[in-house]
């Protein structure tokens, strides 16, 4: 698995703290070797392992992104306000903006969101350049598979790339079904995002129509999304919040057959990481003997941070009306399952033990401190707001997405750093 280091400007690190990583690390490897179970505890005694482990996963991410002397991890540092480099682009300025993440159209006031740096530890991200991604990405093919997330993600990167474009390239998306895309022309590249929530099939795969109650999930099938991505020359996956609900319906067989097994099931507790692992293993089954590791580069963006919740349990206050980044020392919101992350890199670490790269990119903790970063009240909603609600913001916020410019532009540059650097 890409381990999310990146030789950039490093500054110079005390050996004696290396030594001391070292010793740490390998020690609670050595704790959480004898504790590989497979998904099968109680649900009466999940809360607490969740939480003995979710500690381990933690140390384990410190295990995995310790750096030396000459690499620097882009992924730990801190939020630093820039008022004068950021935004990079201007939300009203962008053709591509759409009113799910357009926070100051729809009435958001305070603009400091825009002007957050992230600063990695030791050394220094470098600025995204339009002009130069489109060259490196020239005759080539990107696509972004996954939820509304990755749609973040991709609305920033064409903000971030159009000041770039030739007045006469054509700025608009064009959508075949799940899969939108913008081609850029003079460079004959193009850059697409392809609607796929759970990455496998699912009842949920209509872009827009998607709102149902009852999510079914055929589990074992991703060939029809799949034939879309084999020959992208750069594939960046997310798949997370979709696996949450309370209840999911596995669907063994193909939608309308008559032979089709249908089994609903609780997806709380071990249930849910079962289910995202098999989920995962499909993906990566299909990766394996469908794209071409030789030539495209794969990436992964670990799970974005939901802020629905206050930051203790039974507190009611969510994303509304926050206007500061979390200011807490390593910060980490209760509703970042890193049980889950653990799944996905899991999944990921089986791949590269069978030759296919994929590029890890952990986004979760340095986004977790931007809790003021959601749309909250402030988007166009695709559902009426009832009076009842109107009264309450919080109770109808949209503490999932984000504004843009904003978070997702910083994963933007994290990839620009990866994918600029190969």
């Amino acid at each position: 698995m890409g381990v999310g280091t990146w030789k950039f400007r490093s500054k110079t690190h005390c050996l004696a703290g290396l030594f001391l990583i070292v010793l740490a690390t390998a020690a609670i490897y050595n704790i959480l070797a004898g504790n590989n179970r497979e998904f099968d505890v109680p649900l009466e005694q999940a809360a607490a392992q969740q939480i003995d482990q979710e500690e381990s996963v933690l140390d384990e991410h410190d295990h995995i992104n310790s750096t030396t002397a000459s690499v620097c991890d882009i992924f730990k540092g801190k939020w630093v306000f820039d008022d004068v480099s950021f935004p990079m682009y201007k939300e009203h300025e962008c053709s591509f903006m759409i009113g799910d993440y357009a926070c100051d159209k729809y009435g958001r006031k305070d603009l400091k969101y825009q002007q957050w740096r992230w600063q990695p530890r030791d050394c220094d991200l470098p600025r995204f350049n339009g002009s130069a991604f489109l060259e490196k990405i020239r005759g080539k093919k990107l696509v972004m598979v996954g939820d509304s997330l990755n749609r973040n993600l991709y609305i920033s990167m064409l903000c971030l790339i159009e000041s770039s474009l030739s007045s006469s390239d054509n700025k608009s998306v064009i959508r075949h079904g799940n899969y939108f895309i913008f081609n850029a022309t003079e460079y004959n590249a193009s850059i697409g995002f392809y609607w796929s929530p759970f990455l496998v099939e699912s009842n949920n795969d209509d872009p827009f129509i998607h709102r149902l109650r009852n999510r079914i999930v055929r589990i074992k099938s991703i060939e029809n999304h799949g034939k879309h991505w084999a020959d992208a020359d750069i594939l960046i996956f997310d798949s997370f919040i979709w696996w949450l609900e309370p209840t999911m319906t596995i669907l063994w067989g193909s939608f309308g057959s008559n032979d089709a097994i249908y089994t609903t099931v609780d997806a709380r507790q071990e249930t849910r990481y079962r289910l995202y692992e098999m989920g995962l293993n499909t993906w990566a089954d299909w990766l394996e003997f469908n794209v071409n590791t030789t030539k495209t580069k794969i990436f992964f963006m670990s799970l974005s941070p939901l802020h629905k919740l206050g930051e203790n349990w039974g507190e009611e206050k969510n994303c509304y009306n926050t206007t500061e980044p979390i200011s807490k020392e390593d910060y980490w919101g209760i509703m970042s399952d890193r049980r889950m992350m653990r799944v996905a890199e899991s999944a990921i670490e089986k791949l590269e033990s069978r030759g296919v790269h994929i590029q890890y990119l952990n986004i979760t903790h340095m986004s977790d401190y931007r809790k003021d970063g959601h749309p909250s009240i402030y988007r166009q909603f695709s559902h009426s707001i009832s009076d009842e609600q109107l009264k309450d913001p919080t109770s109808y916020s949209d503490c999932a997405h984000w504004c843009l410019p904003g978070v997702p532009d910083i994963w933007n540059q994290l990839l620009y750093a990866y994918i600029m650097n190969s």
